[in-house]
């Protein structure tokens, strides 16, 4: 099927970017769309990674304010996550997860397992995230507080037990789609011992 990108105006740059697009495409009953406006989201891609310790069975999550969670809903404001960060220019996806991995977690990573790369909400953004897989001895990894003070970074890290996540994600104290993904992914994927 084909599509035809009629105009292209941008309406916002700044941390993000924001055009507006005027588009047609093929319709599945054949012939084409009426000419269609959509603002989209401009935003580069993003790597996250899981990182789990396969001997003790833990998982490290961190937490962070979100601001567009915080509109919807301020008790869930701070999120429960995993590691994730944007791709930069002339840097590689095991780059970006290997840099984000230590500047969120102080966490140095060996072996990345890459899953599934995937479109978080492709109606209206154009990002793409890679999502890796990383096992990592946890029991030196040193909890608390991290992040980038020049990034305004406000990270706390906890390690918990595999049975604590998945109860958190059943119980939906678990909300951001990175983390659902790669949790939903380990159930599947490496079942306990």
């Amino acid at each position: 099927m084909k599509f035809d990108i009629l105009s292209q105006q941008n309406l916002y740059k700044g941390f993000f970017r924001v055009d507006a697009y005027e588009f047609r495409h093929e319709l599945f009953a054949g012939g084409w769309s009426g000419t269609v406006r959509r603002e989209i989201f401009e935003r580069r891609n993003a790597v996250a990674v899981l990182l789990h310790d396969p001997v003790a069975d833990t998982l490290l999550v961190i937490e962070q304010f979100r601001p567009g969670a915080a509109l919807r809903d301020a008790q869930g404001a701070w999120m429960v996550e995993i590691v994730a960060g944007i791709v930069e220019d002339g840097e590689s996806n095991a780059d970006v997860a290997r840099r984000e991995a230590q500047e969120e977690a102080g966490c140095t990573l060996d072996t990345l397992e890459h899953i599934i790369d995937f479109y978080p909400s492709a109606g209206g953004f154009t990002e793409i995230v890679s999502l890796y897989y990383a096992p990592v001895d946890l029991s030196a990894v040193p909890t608390g507080i991290h992040g980038l003070p020049e990034e305004h970074e406000d990270i706390r890290v906890s390690v918990i037990p595999r049975h604590t996540a998945l109860a958190w994600l059943k119980a939906g104290k678990i909300q951001a789609s990175l983390a659902i993904i790669a949790l939903q992914w380990l159930a599947l994927e490496k079942p306990p011992r």
